[in-house]
C-alpha cells in the first residue's frame, strides 16, 4: 500500500486551518499542522525531504513568518510546491515569495488550495520531461 503524500499546513487561525486541512485530507493527503513559524521550522527539519507540499499563512503573532518558513522548506526540499495564504496585499509575494509558488488571497475556497497544489505539481512534472 502506497503512503499518501504529506503536506505541511501552517496557519494560526484554527478555523481556517481545520477547513484547509480537512480539504487536503479529503484530497488524498496526509497533513502535518503547525500554528506558528517555530513549529513549522521544526516540522521542516524533521520531515522536509518527505514533504509533498507546503501551505502556509504569511503572518502570525511570533516567530519566523511564512516567507521564512517557505525559504526553509525550499532549502530542505528544492522542488517542494508552496502555496501562500494571506489576507495581506500580494505585492510582497513578488519580492519575498520563493519561485514557482502560488499566493491565494483570503478569503478563498479550500478547494482552491488543492487546485493550486495540483497546478504546481503539474508544472514540476512537465519540467522534468
Amino acid at each position: 500500500m502506497n503512503a499518501k503524500p504529506m503536506l505541511l499546513v501552517v496557519e494560526d487561525e484554527p478555523l481556517v486551518a481545520l477547513e484547509v486541512e480537512d480539504t487536503l485530507r479529503d484530497g488524498g493527503y496526509d497533513v502535518l499542522s503547525a500554528n506558528n513559524g517555530d513549529a513549522a521550522l521544526e516540522a521542516i527539519e524533521k520531515h522536509g525531504k518527505d514533504l509533498a507540499g507546503l501551505v502556509t499563512d504569511i503572518r502570525w503573532q511570533t516567530g519566523p513568518d511564512g516567507w521564512e518558513v517557505a525559504t526553509a522548506a525550499r532549502k530542505a526540499n528544492h522542488t517542494i510546491p508552496i502555496v501562500y495564504m494571506t489576507g495581506d496585499s500580494a505585492a510582497d509575494w513578488a519580492v519575498k515569495g520563493v519561485p514557482k509558488s502560488v499566493l491565494l488571497q483570503k478569503p478563498f475556497t479550500p478547494s482552491q488550495v488543492l487546485t493550486a497544489l495540483a497546478n504546481l505539481q503539474n508544472e514540476q512534472d512537465s519540467s522534468l520531461e
